[in-house]
């Protein structure tokens, strides 16, 4: 089992996450945008029916929700699972799947209760324009990161015995 300090971790993240979307849901209109940092971050309230980062938000599938839900799910067991292996693993790749976890479950919750996940930073310069994140989003990716460099950190070796 995580350890648990991992639990804690994507306890927090989801606990974040919700609370986050609540009160952009709660203090914007949709759609309203509240700048943060001229010319580079902004609030905005959005609703995200495709998957990270707005990728098939337009593709209007049929039961598109339910699809998402169940691939989420499907891939949070699969984190999960692999979570569980690791209980005494390094700890870079624990944190990272905790965050992992915990920013699926947090987009899952909303999924199944709302039938779209609410995002709310927008970053943007000049002309460019990325697209529009939450909490949940944010934690994912940065455990992405995290298994990337875990998985190119040098591992130490035990040379065999004679």
């Amino acid at each position: 089992m995580p350890r648990l300090a991992e639990g804690a971790i994507a306890l927090a993240v989801i606990a974040l996450d919700q609370v986050t979307k609540a009160l952009v849901r709660h203090e914007l209109r949709l759609y309203d945008t509240y700048e943060i940092i001229p010319g580079l971050a902004s609030l905005v309230h959005g609703r995200n029916v495709g998957m990270a980062f707005g990728v098939l938000s337009g593709g209007g599938l049929p039961a598109q929700a339910v699809v998402l839900a169940v691939l989420s799910g499907v891939v949070l067991l699969v984190v999960l699972a692999h979570w569980r292996r690791l209980a005494e693993g390094p700890i870079l790749l624990r944190i990272a799947l905790a965050l992992i976890a915990g920013g699926a479950i947090g987009n899952l919750i909303d999924r199944v209760r709302l039938g779209y996940v609410t995002d709310f930073v927008h970053v943007y310069w000049r002309g460019h324009q990325w697209p529009d994140f939450n909490l949940a989003d944010s934690a994912i990716s940065i455990g992405i990161v995290l298994l990337l460099f875990d998985a190119v950190r040098p591992r130490e070796t035990t040379p065999p015995s004679l």
